[in-house]
């Protein structure tokens, strides 16, 4: 089997751990309340990379600690990620009717609800986390600067505050320090949140949880711009998402500052840098490299 289909056959094995480990701590609708629970699970079980859970349980296993609390924390921040593309989708925000092949959230359980979902996946995330102390008491000071990580990657000084900017700035020509501040906040803090709360929960230095830090920067960019270059060059039925919103909300992006010939070689570089910060790290990271290089060079 060549290197290659066996990347390919271990990604789908594990994303399919992954989806096992949503639906185990997906709510169960009931109650009065039961459509935002039905609402919840259309939104977090739509299919997808599962990029950040994957990266935190690929980072863990670079290090010596086993973690019971590790499958908790991805379930959140996995939560956290899909209430940003509920809310993303919004009719105040992208107006996308599409996303991974099939309606958003707000088409189908209309916009009070979307918002409503949105909200809910972002709550339950936390309570989902919180749950990390129960089932492992002894890692309660791990657990502890994990919800640290969590709390500041997701909120004000990380997506959130990103998204901020990106809103502010949408509608004119922007500089490209500004683009950087919107790339490293709204897609890769959540990225950063996932590598070093598996680089905490997996027992890592200081100086390990920076470095994987830095390399989840470097993805997070270079993810983005790569996203830039497929809503130019791809096709909706490719991406299962329309094409072209980035002109159609009249929004700046790396391609439309600096065109695609010269964003393909920053995602090269910035891919490398991530690689060889990567190999600084211990333990066996086969898998993991080409995952960062299938994510950052992909065509959907």
């Amino acid at each position: 089997m060549s290197l290659k289909c066996d990347f390919q056959v271990q990604m789908k094995e594990k994303v399919q751990a992954v989806e096992d480990i949503l639906r185990q701590y997906l709510p169960e609708p009931e109650g009065r309340q039961e459509m935002i629970m039905e609402a919840m699970s259309y939104s977090l079980m739509a299919g997808g990379k599962r990029l950040r859970p994957l990266l935190m349980q690929e980072v863990c296993a670079l290090f010596p600690r086993q973690s019971r609390a590790l499958p908790v924390f991805m379930a959140a921040l996995e939560m956290i990620h899909t209430y940003s593309l509920v809310h993303d989708d919004l009719p105040a925000m992208d107006n996308d009717e599409y996303r991974r092949g099939r309606k958003t959230t707000h088409v189908v359980y209309g916009e009070d609800m979307g918002i409503l979902a949105g909200d809910a996946l972002l709550n339950y995330a936390f309570e989902t986390a919180f749950r990390a102390f129960d089932l492992a008491p002894a890692e309660s000071l791990t657990i502890g600067k994990a919800l640290q990580v969590l709390g500041r990657k997701a909120g004000i000084y990380g997506m959130i505050g990103g998204q901020v900017v990106d809103v502010k700035e949408t509608g004119h020509a922007v500089p490209r320090e500004v683009l950087d501040t919107i790339y490293e906040l709204k897609t890769a803090a959540l990225i950063e949140a996932a590598m070093m709360i598996g680089a905490i929960l997996g027992g890592a230095t200081e100086e390990e949880v920076r470095k994987t830090e830095q390399i989840a920067r470097n993805v997070g960019v270079a993810f983005q711009i790569q996203d830039d270059i497929l809503d130019v060059t791809s096709t909706s039925e490719t991406l299962g998402k329309p094409v072209g919103s980035d002109e159609k909300n009249e929004k700046s992006t790396y391609v439309t500052l600096m065109g695609i010939e010269a964003c393909g070689r920053i995602v090269k570089e910035r891919s490398a840098e991530a690689v060889s910060l990567l190999r600084q790290l211990p333990g066996e990271h086969d898998f993991l490299e080409q995952l960062l290089l299938a994510l950052i060079h992909r065509d959907r």
